[in-house]
């Protein structure tokens, strides 16, 4: 007759994987039919209670009890298997490489000093208290315990924030470091792509594929799949890429994360803008305002997050061979641009290639409605397209095709502005159009660029001119016509906008702001070092760090206090002191 018999050992604490083992070895043993070892948790008598494993003594355990239960096939075998539960779990002890095994994080640190990493992985309702005492160490920690409080994850990444220390999680499943793998991590080349991710398994694609496609990683930062919620604010995310930023070694970055709140990724986002450096964005479910914005590249999935990174990183993150610009010609102040067209689809293209470049392009007939509007449209503001084609510029007056009057005036008026660098123009050709509008434009091009050569400034005109060969015009006449008068022409108003996207916005580098007032900046000397690690929790995790041939120290960690909460406040408040 089967029988059932159960063990209940008060504060015993284990991690996950030695019960897990302990189990699996239990269930090996002649004539144990059944086995359940686990703490005494409402969820895990549960799974008892499924399996038909909770006797009455385990429904009265508590969360801190160890319950093992062992169904055998008479009383005899349930009881000889109970009996080698200590010698199972020695045996287990006996197989491991450390000769000696700390029981606090501070005995642990003292062993190995080098260490800049804590990784956690204990119950939830613990992790919150240890990695206080990393931070209070001055470690990292890599947090991948769950059912941490929003209240302690606000409190922690807070705190280390003003220490320059990361707390990646709770929640964190991976991380790469100095190229070695944290929690869940694939082996990944060393390379010049920096990523942050606030999805576990989203950082293992990407960066596998990254891996895949021939590209490498400095480091991959998880973040925690909170971090990027209104609550937290991205405060993980914010101070992994301004990480990136600042390493020379790192040439793109990649942001990954699910569904993030609006007001967080438009704070991560303006701080990606001003990176200097390539920035692929793949906020799964975020719906960017276009595909690219200067340097942030928006992607939907990870494959295209990673084949872009890639490919920015094999040009040493640029997207394409760059424009050469000489900005040593213009006086100090000049930093503007102003766009004067005929051609309404042309204005709209400039505004749409400058996002590339500025941050700001005024217009009286802007891309999105409300956006960036003139608030006259016969005075410009900063960067500024005016689309003279508009109805407020014909009434009672021909098309600027025709008549060049009108624009001639605004040249002369945007020239003598001291703070202007660059006017560009369209020259729009063909039949209907003004017979020879060369002959009018370039002799006022060549007055504006007189002015602003007295002036002791250098203006630079750019015209596009918009055409063919058997135009009546005389297509080459025309360009002939204004590169006498000074203008550099080309017939692309692509690469045109791009010519001057890039001037402007080498004449306008992003300020420096001076160090960040929210966090301090976490030490890139640092995190560069070969990387140590000292883990509490899941003992697998030690070892795959030595797998890899990095240092780790595994903590013989068990609850404080044997678990009561009010004392390990108490201990907790002492140790602050």
């Amino acid at each position: 007759m089967t029988a059932l018999k159960v063990e209940i050992r008060s504060g015993a604490y284990y991690d996950s994987t030695i019960l897990m083992q302990l189990q699996s070895s239990l269930g090996k043993m002649p004539g144990v039919l059944d086995t359940g070892v686990v703490m005494g948790t409402d969820a895990n008598k549960d799974i008892l209670a499924q399996s038909g494993l909770l006797v009455p003594e385990a429904q009265a355990a508590k969360p801190d009890d160890l319950i093992i239960v062992v169904k055998g096939e008479d009383e005899a075998a349930a009881e000889a298997a109970l009996a080698e539960v200590d010698n199972l779990l020695t045996r287990k002890r006996s197989t491991e490489g450390q000769a000696f095994r700390p029981k606090s994080l501070e005995t642990a640190a003292e062993m190995l000093p080098e260490a800049q990493w804590v990784l956690i992985s204990v119950p939830g309702r613990y992790a919150a208290g240890v990695t206080r005492e990393a931070l209070r160490l001055g470690k990292h920690a890599f947090l991948f315990s769950d059912n941490v409080s929003v209240e302690d994850e606000i409190s922690l990444k807070k705190e280390a924030a003003q220490k320059g220390l990361l707390v990646m999680g709770p929640d964190c499943g991976t991380a790469i470091v100095n190229g070695v793998g944290l929690g869940f991590a694939n082996r990944v080349r060393k390379g010049n792509i920096g990523m942050v991710a606030a999805s576990g398994t989203g950082l293992q694609q990407v960066s596998a594929r990254i891996h895949q496609l021939g590209g490498g990683l400095t480091h991959a930062f998880g973040t925690g799949g909170r971090d990027m919620k209104e609550e937290i604010g991205g405060i993980t995310a914010k101070m992994g890429l301004d990480f990136f930023v600042r390493d020379p070694d790192t040439e793109v970055i990649v942001l990954v994360s699910k569904p993030p709140a609006p007001t967080v990724a438009d704070e991560l986002l303006r701080a990606a803008r001003k990176a200097g450096k390539p920035v692929v964005v793949d906020f799964i479910g975020y719906t960017p305002p276009a595909s690219r914005i200067g340097n942030l590249h928006f992607v939907r999935t990870f494959d295209e997050a990673a084949a872009l990174a890639v490919e920015l990183a094999k040009n040493g993150g640029k997207t394409e061979a760059g424009i050469e610009v000489d900005t040593s010609k213009f006086a100090p102040g000049q930093k503007y641009l102003r766009g004067l067209f005929s051609g309404g689809t042309l204005a709209f293209e400039a505004l749409l290639i400058l996002e590339d470049y500025l941050p700001a392009v005024y217009s009286n007939a802007p891309i999105r409605k409300g956006h960036n509007v003139l608030q006259n449209s016969l005075v410009s503001q900063e960067n500024t397209i005016v689309d003279l084609g508009e109805d407020e510029f014909t009434v009672g007056r021909l098309h600027p095709m025709m008549d060049n009057t009108l624009r001639i005036q605004r040249l002369l008026q945007e020239a003598e502005d001291p703070e202007v660098a660059v006017i560009l123009l369209d020259v729009v050709l063909g039949y209907g159009s003004h017979p020879n509008p060369a002959s009018e434009l370039a002799p006022a091009i060549k007055e504006a660029i007189a002015k602003a050569q007295a002036a002791g400034r250098h203006l630079e005109v750019v015209a596009v001119v918009v055409g063919t060969d058997q135009d009546p015009q005389d297509m080459e006449e025309q360009i002939e016509l204004l590169q006498g008068a000074g203008a550099k022409v080309g017939t692309s108003n692509d690469r045109a906008v791009r010519y001057v996207g890039e001037l402007v916005a080498k004449l306008n580098p992003p300020k420096d702001e001076g160090p960040s007032t929210e966090f301090t900046p976490v030490d890139i000397d640092k995190i560069k070092q070969p990387l140590a690690g000292i883990n509490v929790g899941v003992e697998s995790f030690a070892e795959s760090l030595v797998a890899q041939e990095a240092k780790a120290i595994h903590v013989d960690w068990k609850p404080p206090a044997g678990g009561n909460e009010k004392l390990m406040s108490i201990l907790a408040k002492m140790k602050a002191k």
